[in-house]
């Protein structure tokens, strides 16, 4: 099968190979890619800011397909269904954090397109208990994103304890803010959206948001709650200061620069709150996915052409692409 690798020690590159069709463990799907994401988390695996921990791994972990093939002990979901394939691979299942219903925080977790290869192929598995299966009414490449982009987004939403009908600002309007935004306004926020990019404002305002300017500006009325897609930590005190008393800030990515220092009483005092996101439990995927189905979301995508996955992982990292990058596989 084609695939695409990023080759340990070579830092900022991905390489087109050919590699034999992955053949299912005992709990495993083997699933036919139609569709793949490529999300930012590819690129901190490209880049070296994630420690490689599979050499020559395939990267991608928004990967939607068609299961072709199931190992021994799997009884669903059956040939010819559509799943995709997450960023959570495995957990534990025993340690305290899996047992609390914080499988996200397991020690043990592996990760799809990090510690086993994942959708940048024609083939990839997944164990079957982590798969999703996919809501109808959309295409496989407006599936993908929502995967980790959509995932992540909710979960981080869900961390800001956002009162009904309050103020949301968003920083940062790539693929999983410009989902996280229509759920919220589905769910009764007043959204402002902080960006630089006057596409990514427009965006924005054309997805019913209530604003869209800098964020060095500010949003125009004091925030209930924020979340901070961009990884900017310098962007940490800013959205800290934007928020009202009692506000909360929450931190979407799994990579962020360092944070200049704070000052207690313009960012801090008042109970605000800041709280990290680190991954996403199971149930935050079928929740998302379930909320999906009864929400039409415009997912708005860049595709590519598979072949051009090097170019979608370049031109994401130079803010060229609009809403999320998917790769199409080509059809058989």
């Amino acid at each position: 099968m084609r695939a695409w690798v990023a080759p340990a020690g070579r830092p900022g590159t991905v390489e087109r190979v050919e590699l034999p069709v992955p053949v299912p463990a005992a709990d495993e799907l083997l699933v036919e890619v139609r569709a793949c994401g490529v999300c930012r988390t590819d690129l901190h695996v490209r880049d070296g800011d994630l420690r490689p921990h599979l050499e020559r791994v395939v990267p991608g972990h928004e990967a939607v397909g068609d299961v072709v093939a199931a190992g021994d002990g799997v009884t669903a979901p059956v040939v010819g269904t559509r799943v995709g394939i997450p960023w959570l691979r495995r957990t534990c299942g025993a340690c305290r954090y899996c047992s609390r219903g914080q499988e996200n925080l397991c020690p043990s977790s592996l990760y799809t397109g990090w510690d086993a290869h994942g959708g940048y192929a024609e083939y990839a598995t997944v164990p079957a208990r982590y798969a999703y299966e996919m809501p109808a009414g959309y295409s496989a490449e407006e599936l993908a994103p929502l995967l980790c982009a959509g995932i992540i987004g909710y979960r981080a939403l869900n961390r800001t304890e956002l009162p009904q009908g309050g103020r949301l600002g968003i920083y940062g309007f790539g693929a999983s803010a410009h989902l996280t935004a229509q759920l919220a306004i589905a769910r009764g926020a007043v959204v402002h959206v902080l960006t630089r990019s006057p596409a990514a404002q427009a965006l924005a305002l054309d997805l019913g948001a209530a604003s869209a300017g800098d964020a060095r500006t500010g949003p125009p009325e004091p925030l209930d709650a924020a979340i901070l897609f961009a990884p900017s930590g310098a962007l940490v005190p800013v959205a800290l200061e934007a928020l009202d008393s009692g506000g909360t800030l929450s931190i979407a990515g799994i990579h962020l620069s360092d944070i200049p220092s704070l000052d207690y009483q313009r960012h801090l005092f008042r109970e605000r709150t800041v709280r990290s996101v680190t991954a996403n439990t199971r149930q935050d995927g079928r929740d998302f996915l379930a909320a999906v189905a009864a929400h039409r979301l415009r997912p708005t995508l860049t595709v590519y052409d598979f072949t051009h996955a090097a170019t979608a992982l370049d031109d994401l990292a130079a803010g060229r692409v609009e809403g999320a990058a998917v790769l199409r596989m080509p059809a058989r």
